[in-house]
């Protein structure tokens, strides 16, 4: 062998072994991704393929942290259909789809892009989102599919949780079963539509606890993230097409993530510490007893700095009050007055409070206070009204209709809102007492044009 055949073998080797050892982000129809093998984001941040989790023998492909200690899964493909040995494989059609092979070819998951390709790419973004492009476009943000419309239990920074109204698409979070399964378990974080939307975690088919609608700053029962934040912003969309929930981060380098624990039953925030080497839990809900779904039952008002933490709503008393003496407040509250709207109700404005459940209400974005207020007083089964948006001097319209439920005290946070009450009510010459600091007698009477009280 003469020296320049033996440099362009040696070469030749190099470039194999180069190619071989070299992180790769993407795989196309020609390229499937083998059990055994990973792809790794261009900034060595996230990284997708096989693996058991737990004591679990099963193989599942899956997104996780890469430079981290302790392997993190975010993602998981085929949750429901596990692969028993290592025959996995993962590849991409000249169509566009995915699919995801065991032994004998068979499939165990697959993805359909809807649109056809020319040159399909597959590639695992720095983000952790999983997209499959045309090479063709050129295009890097029309994807034909991505991870981040199909979450698992995890949710990223710029990953959306919501509805896509134009397709239909609903982005929910799905807890694992255990640590050792990845199928879905009960336990479900969603943006649930009817009336002014906002984030619902489901256990089972029980609704186990709400964020609260959002107005502007923040969710009105979070007490947590707000525009004053130093770690996160938050992004909550609600229009004809979309209506999502996402955050990101102010400090990019940053890791965080949301996860539904299945085992306890809470929705978590986590942050890495880098000089730990261990994530870091950062908050999480519920929080407190409040934070239970309907603890106080209708008109029951829950102050976590209040024992029992349960109380009527002034203007209410116990439906049954030797059950509510023994701590048994899902009964809830009833009138000390009924309504007569003929007679003519007003409204009785309370402050900081994480606002009802959303199922029964009605938004209109244009609306001054003035209007909204307006709207709810002609409406006989219209219990409350508040602004819809609070930033500025306040914007838009939310009412309520039917009993207002899971209705929660803050001292520092929570809305403005304004419940329909009996003129009998209303015209007793008592003192206010506000909601939010019971220990200040603050004897205050403010009637406005329909007739309204503030408790303050």
């Amino acid at each position: 062998m003469d020296v320049f055949t033996l440099i362009a073998f040696v070469s030749t080797c190099f470039l194999i072994f180069l190619k071989a050892s070299t992180a790769i982000d993407s795989i196309s129809p020609s390229e499937p991704l083998p059990d055994g093998k990973t792809l790794v984001s261009n900034d060595g941040s996230f990284e997708l393929g096989f693996f058991h989790p737990g004591s679990s023998g099963n193989r599942y492909l899956g997104i996780w942290y890469k430079n981290i200690p302790v392997r993190t899964v975010v993602w998981v493909a085929n949750r429901v259909n596990p692969i028993n040995d290592s025959s996995g494989m993962l590849m991409v059609t000249t169509t566009g789809d995915l699919q995801l092979l065991s032994q004998n070819i068979t499939v165990v998951w697959s993805a359909n892009s809807k649109k056809g390709a020319q040159n399909p790419i597959l590639q695992l973004l720095n983000s952790g989102n999983l997209v499959l492009i045309d090479d063709r476009d050129g295009n890097s943000g029309a994807y034909l599919w991505q991870s981040f419309d199909y979450p698992s239990d995890t949710l990223l920074p710029g990953m959306k949780i919501g509805w896509d109204l134009r397709t239909g698409l609903d982005r929910r979070l799905l807890a694992w079963k255990n640590s050792d399964d990845p199928s879905p378990g009960d336990f479900t974080l969603e943006i649930e539509l009817q009336g002014n939307p906002e984030a619902v975690l489901w256990k089972g088919s029980q609704k186990y606890y709400r964020s609260g609608p959002w107005n502007g700053l923040r969710f009105s029962g979070s007490r947590f993230v707000g525009p004053d934040n130093l770690v996160f912003s938050i992004e909550f969309v609600s229009n004809e097409e979309e209506v999502y929930y996402m955050f990101s981060l102010k400090n990019k380098p940053m890791l965080s993530r949301i996860v539904l624990n299945q085992t306890d039953y809470t929705g978590q925030r986590y942050t890495w510490n880098e000089e730990t080497r261990t994530w870091k839990l950062y908050s999480y809900v519920p929080n407190d007893n409040c934070d239970n779904y309907g603890l106080c039952g209708a008109y029951g008002n829950c102050d976590s700095g209040q024992a029992p933490a349960c109380q009527c709503l002034k203007g209410f008393k116990p439906k049954s009050p030797d059950g509510w003496s023994s701590g048994e407040w899902s009964q809830g509250c009833v009138r000390n007055k009924p309504l007569n709207c003929q007679a003519g109700d007003g409204f009785i404005q309370f402050e900081r409070l994480k606002l009802p459940d959303a199922t029964h209400s009605w938004v209109n974005k244009t609306m001054s206070l003035k209007e909204c207020r307006h709207k709810c007083f002609q409406n006989c089964s219209c219990m409350a009204y508040t602004s819809l948006d609070i930033r500025g001097r306040g914007s838009g319209c939310a009412i309520w209709f039917g009993d207002l439920v899971d209705i929660r005290q803050f001292q520092s946070a929570g809305q403005d809102l304004f419940i329909r009450m009996s003129a009998l009510e209303l015209g007793m010459n008592i003192p206010f007492i506000h909601v939010s600091s019971l220990a200040n007698l603050n004897i205050s009477l403010k009637l406005n044009l329909v007739g309204s009280r503030k408790i303050k």
